[in-house]
Formats: C-alpha cells, sequence, structure tokens
C-alpha cells in the first residue's frame, strides 16, 4: 500500500480519455453529472461521441441500449443510487436481457458519500446488479485499478456494472498493472484467517492484517473486485490454507459480496466465517471518516471481525 490517496472517479475520467483516443466505437452518456463523474474528461476529448442526456436516467439507458444494438461501446454514468435504483427496469429490460455491450459505471457508492446523506449513499447497488442475468459487476480497490477496470471493460463484450466511491482513499495496486475481469488477487499471504474486501475496504483489510499481525494472527487478504463472476478458486485455494474467513464491504451485508461469498461457503467449503458492511440500514448525513466508524467499516471492525471467526474455528478445532 502507498498511502497515496486518489480518487477513483478521477481515474476513471483518465480512461476515459485514453479510450477516446484509442477506440473511435466508444461513447459516453451522462445524467447531468459529467463535472462529478468525471466523464467531461471524455467529452473534453471526443465531443462528438459525448451525449449529456440531462436528469433523464431511464432515458439515458434508453439510448444507451439503442447506441450498443448498433453496436457501439458504450458507457453510461450517473451516481450509484440512481444507476442501480431508478433505471433498474431499462437495465434489467433494455440492457441485461439482450446482453448488450453497455457499461454502467456508478460512482458515490457507499457510506463514505458523507454529507450527502441516505438520498445518495447507495448501500444495495451491488444486490441489486449482481442479480441481474448477464451482468457482470466490478467494484475496484483503487485508482490505479479503476483506470485498469476501465480499459478491460471497454475490451469486453456484455453488460458490465462498475462501482466507485466518491472520497480520495489509499492506493493499494500498482500503477499499470493489468485487470482480468473474474481474477480476484491476493495481496498479502496469510495462514490464520482471509480477510476478502472490495472496493475501499480492501485498504481497510490491509490496515486490519496489519493489527493482527500485531497480536501474532497471520492473516491473507484478497482484492476481490470482480464480485461477478466470482473468483472460486482463490477463495477455495485462500480457505483450504486458513481454513476461516471475514468479508468487508462499503455496502449492504444482505445480497453484497459477503453474500455472494457465503453462497459459495454454504454450497463448497462451509467454514467459520464473518461479514463486515453496513447491518440492514439506511446512511445518514456525516462526515465520512465518522461514517465508517458508525456503522462499523473501520479496520479495527476487520481486524474484530477476523478474530471471532478465527475463535470460530479454533473451537471447532477442538
Amino acid at each position: 500500500m502507498t498511502g497515496k490517496k486518489l480518487a477513483q472517479r478521477n481515474y476513471y475520467g483518465k480512461a476515459l480519455a485514453d479510450l477516446a483516443a484509442k477506440d473511435q466505437n466508444v461513447v459516453v452518456l451522462d445524467a447531468d453529472l459529467a463535472d462529478s463523474t468525471k466523464t467531461s474528461e471524455f467529452k473534453k476529448v471526443a465531443p462528438e461521441r459525448f451525449i449529456e442526456m440531462g436528469i433523464a436516467e431511464q432515458n439515458m439507458i434508453g439510448v444507451a441500449s439503442g447506441l450498443a444494438a448498433s453496436g457501439k461501446t458504450v458507457f453510461a454514468s450517473t451516481f450509484a443510487v440512481f444507476a442501480s435504483g431508478r433505471c433498474w427496469e431499462q437495465i434489467r429490460l433494455a440492457v441485461a436481457y439482450p446482453k448488450l455491450n453497455v457499461k454502467i459505471v456508478a460512482t458515490h457508492c457507499g457510506i463514505s458519500v458523507g454529507e450527502d446523506g441516505a438520498s445518495h449513499q447507495a448501500l444495495e447497488d451491488i444486490a441489486i446488479m449482481r442479480a441481474l442475468p448477464n451482468m457482470t459487476v466490478i467494484s475496484p480497490a483503487d485508482a490505479y485499478e479503476t483506470y485498469a477496470a476501465t480499459m478491460a471493460i471497454a475490451e469486453f463484450e456484455g453488460p458490465v456494472y462498475m462501482r466507485m466511491g466518491r472520497a480520495e482513499f489509499p492506493t493499494i495496486t500498482e500503477e499499470g498493472a493489468e485487470f482480468k475481469i473474474g481474477k480476484a488477487s491476493v495481496l498479502r499471504e496469510g495462514s490464520d484467517v482471509t480477510l476478502i474486501g472490495t472496493g475501499q475496504m480492501v485498504a481497510l483489510c490491509m490496515e486490519a492484517s496489519d493489527i493482527l499481525k500485531g497480536e501474532f494472527i497471520d492473516a491473507e487478504v484478497i482484492n476481490m473486485s470482480t464480485i461477478k463472476p466470482l473468483d472460486k478458486d482463490t477463495l477455495a485455494a485462500s480457505l483450504r490454507k486458513t481454513g476461516c474467513a471475514i468479508t468487508a464491504e462499503e455496502h449492504s451485508v444482505m445480497g453484497g459480496m459477503g453474500s455472494a461469498v457465503a453462497e459459495f461457503l454454504s454450497k463448497e467449503m462451509p467454514v467459520p466465517f464473518e461479514m463486515v458492511g453496513t447491518k440492514d440500514t439506511f446512511g445518514e448525513s456525516g462526515a465520512a471518516e465518522q461514517l465508517l466508524i458508525k456503522y462499523g467499516l473501520t479496520s479495527k471492525d476487520i481486524a474484530d471481525a477476523a478474530k471471532r471467526s478465527l475463535g470460530k474455528k479454533m473451537e471447532l478445532i477442538g
């Protein structure tokens, strides 16, 4: 972890600008939030392939569907609460069902949106999107991985939902590293417990690993940047070593990445398991750091969950 704090959406904008020159087939749509989502960077380079849809997100998805059906690679961006909620029916029937090449890239996910409050803090979007057939769901760990993931989904054929946070947070991946859709990465080897993070919680898993090391607990850290399809092979390999796990996400524990992992574990590898995330609740207005503390999304919360999971493993061992 470099400790350098960067905003994912800035690197999404950078990737779009680079794609504008690289691929003349790419078209970008936005719903009156181009300066916030950073699709404005694409507009600067290729204004003829940028469409400002205004505050009409459902129509944006319909237009994206039509452009994709005509052979374009379409990026459609807005805030996550609007992308996953307001547009759900349009995404289901006009994008996922026909399996069209639309990339729905949403910013302002999770509780760390902060002062905008519950109306803008998407804590359900992973659950909504991963339930859709044909939909690939991605949550990059940091700004560098966001850039790489954007370039990768431009090459990928089919619907994609990618979520990003609003705030700056530490980079943990290498700039220029390749992003492979459907492939998790082991950031730190360990033998006692597996910490599985997605989005900005991966950086907090790294911090939690350091906390646990001080207590002589050897934690493995996995970056689960693709939530659907889930990388079951990497999970299984890790759990064969550690025998217990926790998940951490800036999302509800109901239906999110933790649920996806739990589904896999219950069917194929039942082990002691804990989930860190919001607990069946809406958020509220407040400073991002204070909200992460209040809703139990800190490195200490991850470390405590890891110790609970490890404790259950030790009970089973006897």
